[in-house]
């Protein structure tokens, strides 16, 4: 994954972070300091999840019968995005989405 992100930041690709993803990721201190050059750069932005992207990643997850409302918010900013999504965990993803581009490390 380490790779992976370095090669996004060389790139200057565009990175979208859902915020649910952020807050089960972040534990804070030195151990996060990867994360936080993430954070850092010009070209990562943290998709929050208001009212209308919750009521959306809720009705997805009844719609694929799947309870992870952060992996339907994956799932729903990578589709609104274009972008691929970078997961150890191919599996729910799909289930939510099949077209989603998965890339994993």
């Amino acid at each position: 994954m380490a790779v992976l992100v370095e090669e996004a930041l060389r790139s200057e690709a565009p990175l979208a972070i859902p915020a649910g993803v952020l807050a089960q990721a972040w534990r804070g201190g030195a151990r996060q300091a990867r994360i936080a050059r993430l954070l850092q750069s010009s070209v990562t932005v943290v998709v929050p999840l208001g009212r209308r992207a919750a009521l959306r990643a809720g009705t997805l997850c009844a719609a694929a019968g799947t309870s992870d409302v952060v992996d339907a918010s994956v799932a729903l900013c990578a589709r609104e995005r274009g972008q691929p999504v970078i997961t150890t965990d191919p599996g729910d993803l799909r289930a939510l989405d099949p077209s989603l581009v998965l890339v994993t490390p």
